[in-house]
């Protein structure tokens, strides 16, 4: 069980993420999947996560991105339990109500920095994350976002389509006449190194939250804070209603006609035992990591505000010790600052 970082109560299940189709796939020990994933001989590789820990699921996609033979190509599918799960340069005071996420109405929600760009994303056992890991001079954006339009249209989802933003969205419709709006279902994160490369996104098939992702994903201190990272872009979200056992089967087939077909192995929780996978385990947990890895940030109040009861204090989260601030200028001015 893991402590959700923002809630003393809070815990995160690892309830194991079994599906009645993938029932005949083969689970691994933990020798036998460290043997599997880096065999230079396997260059089509398919995991699919029996544990809902976002963190775990995080550092086991990690794991492979650095693991896998630089000239294989991986499928890695998973779901987590509820979880808010921020860009690796973004700011958790600017993208997420911290207030709401320490009292949340639906349950115990974790708190994530991922390790690749882009924006925040809601995760909960209604959608299931994607990911491809390949080598780099193969990398397209459109690519495999594309593998899963082919997924959605084979179940029946005939209007799903890739836009320009690189998002899986449904193709629009009129809305109670009064024009056309986009939903998007599936969002996309990258990461590229030399040699491989990342892309991974989630995609909304059930999810019971998706009428609470825009009250989590609304931050109240938006508009005191001038921040130099990454802001999400607000969208528009919908559920392409389908199951999640059906879309893992459907993207594994779809993925097997692009690069061969394999047999997916299942990966049990125990998997974090891989010395790699629990050292990026211990990373991803750490206050430092989700909090001090902020990039530098004002969080500023207006002194003409008569009632001082009114102005925002600076954050409570703050790990201690772990940031500095000092006023400057005439409205308050917080610079807040990481110690060098």
């Amino acid at each position: 069980m893991r402590q959700c970082i923002l809630r003393g109560r809070s815990t995160i299940s690892t309830e194991l993420f079994v599906r009645r189709n993938v029932s005949t796939h083969s689970s691994v020990s933990i020798g036998k999947f460290v043997q599997e994933a880096t065999n230079p001989v396997n260059k089509s590789q398919i995991y699919i996560s029996r544990t809902n820990d976002p963190f775990i699921n995080l550092s086991i996609e990690h794991y492979l991105l650095q693991k896998t033979p630089a000239d294989s190509t991986v499928l890695f599918l998973y779901t987590n339990e509820r979880s808010i799960v921020i860009g690796r340069n973004q700011n958790p005071w600017n993208e997420v109500n911290l207030g709401l996420l320490a009292q949340s109405p639906i349950g115990d929600v974790a708190l994530v920095r991922r390790r690749s760009g882009g924006g925040t994303v809601f995760h909960d056992l209604g959608n299931v994350n994607y990911c491809v890991i390949c080598p780099t001079s193969h990398f397209d954006r459109d690519k495999h976002a594309e593998m899963v339009v082919r997924a959605l249209h084979k179940l029946g989802v005939d209007r799903a389509m890739v836009n320009a933003r690189h998002d899986i969205v449904l193709k629009p419709t009129n809305v109670g006449g009064s024009g056309f709006k986009i939903f998007k279902v599936s969002g996309s994160a990258y990461k590229l190194t030399r040699e491989r490369s990342l892309h991974h996104g989630t995609c909304l098939l059930n999810s019971p939250n998706i009428s609470n992702i825009g009250k989590f994903l609304r931050s109240p201190a938006m508009r005191f804070i001038t921040a130099r990272g990454v802001e999400s872009v607000s969208s528009s979200v919908a559920n392409v209603k389908i199951q999640n056992k059906a879309f893992e089967k459907a993207v594994v087939e779809e993925f097997s006609k692009m690069y061969g077909s394999q047999e997916p192995i299942l990966l049990r929780e125990d998997v974090k035992e891989v010395p790699e996978i629990s050292k990026g385990l211990e990373e991803l947990t750490s206050l430092d990591w989700i909090f001090s890895q902020t990039p530098q940030f004002s969080f500023s109040a207006d002194t003409s505000i008569k009632n001082k009861k009114t102005q925002l204090p600076l954050p409570r989260d703050l790990p201690p010790d772990r940031y500095s601030s000092r006023p400057t200028s005439r409205h308050e001015t917080e610079q807040l600052s990481r110690p060098m």
